[in-house]
């Protein structure tokens, strides 16, 4: 069964609401099954959240910008990695028994240094004729010992053999000696004269194969001269066959060139590389190279959609990137219904209240649930946000009596929270204008146009006119990369109760003049007693758009 928890997540420029609900609905399903759920942020919090949650000392949700499926959600293989020095026969053996034709080489802290394949293994032994290759590939003694089930009589295991050939000593000790040169490898039976003709020839290892026993003299010899002493019940053609596969894997792995993916690579973008490949199969590391797995082909068809529970929208622009990739559990919102799509059918929970922390809030009363203060607190500040201290209309009774149910539990002055946490939100110093108008600003679709809505609350008027100096020479330069044909800018004072609506795009001051029934001053439409985006500007954009265009 996956254990991996779901994740709750808010709006792309995330409010108060979408960050507080996503916490306290994490908090709610936790209690009712530990561990399943964690809160996250799509963005970055303005300074109003920041406020609200350094009041009650909770920690921000970590960021995450794309639930996009991504390698860490295929079930990959956990192919355990081989060291370097490991035999070409130990590596064929490890392939046969895990079934895989692919081994990672591990180094140092579980680094990857290459990876060894079942080609490579049969490349090794069918077309390498080198009488010399186990200098070359500087095999171990403990290799030969191992490949060739024997018993190292005298020398270094440790040691590696670093020159010389193999020679085979089945002729007489005369044409022997002609064949034998220093360092040489010489496998032989129980001829003592070519063993002692070997040794003083200068040979730096004697196998003696069929169990031969060793003689006293060339044993003395040999520790004499330096020669280490093998012996193994194999006969002299298995002995001579199997003596290459003590390679070491090292010297056959592909290092240069190594096709990896990362943890958080996207399927989507694997799967491309994978199709230009030839590979079975695919190392995964993280940035330092640390070796975590294997992927093939196989394993996409096993993958593991995020799970996601949304809440404060329903919107596909306003949700986290790659929301269609992800498995959508469940929509906790008070917005009118939006543009996501789900594969199966999920809980849906849309109330016409002024804000989703309402909704949360009944259901923990609903599920008998404890609400810490901390939680109250989270909830209460959300609703004060969302209904700006229950002036906007689209605050409902039902917000204002839990908002001050949830006071009491916070063990807070709701009047005197609401005025500290406007006014911290509210400073905007120190502020790029990008920053300024990102900080809530979403995107809607009216059939094919694309419209966006940024709303700067503040009790500053003074503020709000700096501010849309900023705004009009800030999106005048960037509309046409905003990637929409009309942008509306809401700067609201929120203790006047009003609102200056700029417009920007080809018509978008007409369209806003005739929806709202004004007349304009240089982009600029006052709109008196509005201070909802959701109730009092999109809905009257959107009627207006859908009627008569």
């Amino acid at each position: 069964m996956d254990q991996t928890p779901i994740i709750v997540v808010g709006h792309k420029n995330p409010d108060t609401d979408s960050i507080c609900s996503a916490i306290a609905y994490a908090n709610l399903k936790n209690q009712l099954q530990p561990g399943s759920c964690v809160p996250r942020r799509a963005g970055a919090i303005n300074n109003e959240t920041a406020f609200v949650l350094d009041y009650f000392h909770v920690d921000t949700p970590a960021l995450i910008e794309d639930v996009s499926t991504q390698v860490m959600d295929i079930e990959y293989r956990k192919t355990p990695g081989i060291k370097e020095s490991i035999s070409i026969k130990d590596a064929w053996k490890m392939m046969r028994d895990l079934d895989v034709v692919t081994l990672p080489v591990i180094g140092h802290g579980n680094m990857l240094e290459g990876i060894i394949t079942i080609n490579d293994i049969a490349t090794s032994y069918m077309d390498v004729y080198d009488n010399d290759i186990l200098a070359k590939a500087k095999t171990p003694y403990s290799n030969l010992v191992d490949v060739l089930e024997g018993r190292l009589v005298f020398g270094n295991p440790h040691n590696h053999i670093v020159s010389g050939q193999v020679t085979v000593g089945a002729a007489n000790p005369q044409l022997t000696e002609q064949l034998l040169g220093t360092d040489d490898i010489l496998v032989v039976g129980d001829r003592v004269d070519i063993q002692i003709c070997g040794i003083e020839k200068g040979i730096g290892c004697l196998i003696l194969c069929m169990d031969a026993p060793v003689n006293p003299l060339v044993l003395q010899l040999a520790q004499e001269r330096e020669c280490s002493v093998i012996t193994t019940k194999l006969d002299a053609y298995t002995t001579a066959r199997l003596i290459n596969q003590s390679i070491p894997v090292k010297y056959f792995m592909r290092k240069q060139n190594l096709v990896t993916f990362q943890l958080d690579e996207a399927v989507d973008a694997i799967k491309e590389i994978m199709s230009q490949k030839r590979h079975r199969d695919f190392p995964i590391v993280d940035d330092m190279r640390h070796y975590y797995g294997m992927v093939s082909r196989r394993n996409l068809l096993a993958l593991r959609r995020k799970k996601i529970i949304l809440v404060d929208h329903n919107e596909k622009s306003q949700a986290v990137d790659g929301i269609e990739d992800a498995e959508i559990c469940e929509i906790i919102d008070h917005h009118r219904l939006g543009s996501l799509q789900t594969i199966s059918p999920v809980f849906f929970r849309n109330q016409p209240v002024g804000c989703t922390a309402t909704i949360i809030c009944q259901m923990y009363v609903e599920y008998k649930q404890h609400i810490s203060r901390e939680i109250a607190g989270l909830l209460c500040a959300a609703i004060l946000s969302d209904t700006l201290l229950f002036r906007s209309p689209t605050c409902t009774p039902l917000d204002e009596s839990t908002a001050r149910e949830l006071a009491k539990l916070a063990e807070i002055d709701i009047t005197e929270f609401a005025m500290d946490m406007f006014e911290a939100g509210s400073s905007l110093r120190g502020k790029t204008p990008e920053q300024i108008f990102n900080q809530d600003y979403k995107t809607f679709q009216v059939d094919k146009l694309s419209i966006g809505v940024s709303q700067i609350s503040s009790v500053n008027q003074h503020e709000l006119d700096q501010v849309a100096v900023k705004m009009q020479e800030f999106v005048s330069t960037h509309l046409e990369s905003m990637e929409v044909e009309l942008v509306y800018v809401m700067l609201t004072n929120i203790h006047l109760q009003t609102s200056s609506l700029l417009a920007f795009g080809v018509n978008a001051e007409q369209y806003a003049a005739a929806a709202f029934g004004t007349t304009p001053e240089e982009n600029v439409c006052i709109l008196p007693g509005v201070v909802s985006r959701k109730k009092q500007v999109v809905p009257v954009l959107v009627s207006y758009l859908q009627e008569y265009l």
